[in-house]
């Protein structure tokens, strides 16, 4: 009996400390995505980014990203995300500011991107939202690096 709690101690040890290296995040046609706080692990070589729209609207009338940036930096990058147009997903081209982001989709899509974990580190202050212009006032929240 000892040696079984021994064991389910040691297990669940080990699963709080698993990485967690993806961030799933689906968003809908009310312009809202579920959630306000992703985490992820600082030990990640690679975190990918899962983005679901389980709208029906169409890319160009309700379409969806996911950028990352550093929390100081989103207001600027979405800003200059409208003057890149739909093209570029509403996204700067080769901005710096950008650690990550997604291509747009529309209702019933997905799309993924991987990006180097290295580009976050622990305790950093970055924020997730979508840059389709109108959508970063609601679509945002924080990302999480531990």
């Amino acid at each position: 009996m000892r040696a079984a709690l021994l064991f389910l101690g040691f297990a669940a040890a080990g699963m709080a400390h698993a990485e967690n290296c993806s961030i799933d995040i689906k968003g809908d046609d009310a312009m809202k995505f579920d959630k306000a706080e992703v985490t992820v692990s600082a030990s990640c070589k690679k975190i990918t980014i899962n983005l679901a729209h389980t709208g029906k609207m169409p890319v160009a009338a309700m379409g969806h990203n996911v950028v990352i940036t550093a929390a100081d930096d989103m207001q600027a990058v979405a800003t200059a995300g409208m003057s890149a147009g739909v093209a570029a997903n509403y996204v700067p081209a080769d901005d710096k500011r950008v650690i990550a982001h997604t291509s747009l989709v529309g209702g019933g899509a997905s799309t993924s991107a991987t990006f180097a974990g290295s580009l976050l580190k622990a305790g950093g202050n970055y924020e997730f939202f979508c840059s389709f212009p109108g959508h970063y006032a609601l679509m945002k929240g924080k990302l999480v690096v531990q």
